[in-house]
């Protein structure tokens, strides 16, 4: 399906914006979850991420970063999925080094990790590599133009509240719990997960 973002309205763009936001961190989330059951020798399940909510940030960066990348190739899978691959890995491996170097945090490390071929310090390895690829391939060619063929199937007042709402809650779990929580002493969801028995897989530095 060839698409032009630019003939949209603009209202159309903010609601895409924020479904996109939400539904490529929820993406994220499921696919952690699932990978991770699996990674602990399916015994039991661990909640991924640090919200409420079932939602990563990093997911919903990549794919707006992905996007920005690849719009202009979208009429060229192989260009897209290679573009996907190379901006997606590039910002893993970013926030990886700057998160563990400058941080001393380590959310993720492929080294203790099942199917962890050419990773590299643990902050990126082939299956995340081509992981990138496919997603990339997925967003451009199966979720916008969902998202789009949704904004021109709903009415316009129904798919503004539904997606800013949703942008909206999902929004506000992010920063409480990267910022409000701190600033205020407040308990954040992995304290208040983990105080009801939910597991967190745990990067020992």
């Amino acid at each position: 399906m060839d698409y032009n973002v630019k003939e949209l309205e603009t209202w159309q763009k903010i609601g895409i914006a924020c479904l996109l936001f939400v539904i490529s961190g929820i993406i994220g989330w499921i696919i952690e979850f699932i990978f991770y059951y699996f990674n602990g020798g399916m015994k039991e399940f661990y909640w991924q991420g640090g919200n409420f909510l079932p939602w990563m940030n990093i997911y919903a960066i990549g794919a707006f970063l992905m996007f920005g990348v690849t719009y202009k190739y979208r009429s060229n899978p192989l260009t897209v999925f290679t573009l996907s691959i190379i901006s997606a890995t590039l910002l893993e491996f970013t926030a990886g080094y700057v998160l563990d170097k400058f941080f001393d945090l380590r959310f993720w490390d492929y080294n203790v990790e099942i199917l962890n071929f050419g990773n590299i310090n643990g902050y990126i390895c082939l299956r995340s590599v081509l992981g990138f690829g496919i997603a990339g391939i997925f967003l451009m060619y199966v979720l916008i133009p969902f998202l789009i063929s949704l904004s021109k199937t709903i009415p316009k007042k129904v798919f503004l509240t539904i997606s800013i709402c949703l942008c909206s809650i999902f929004l506000l779990d992010e920063l409480y719990n990267l910022f409000f929580a701190r600033l205020l002493n407040l308990p954040t969801a992995m304290e208040i997960y983990e105080g009801k028995g939910f597991k967190y897989f745990e990067f020992n530095k």
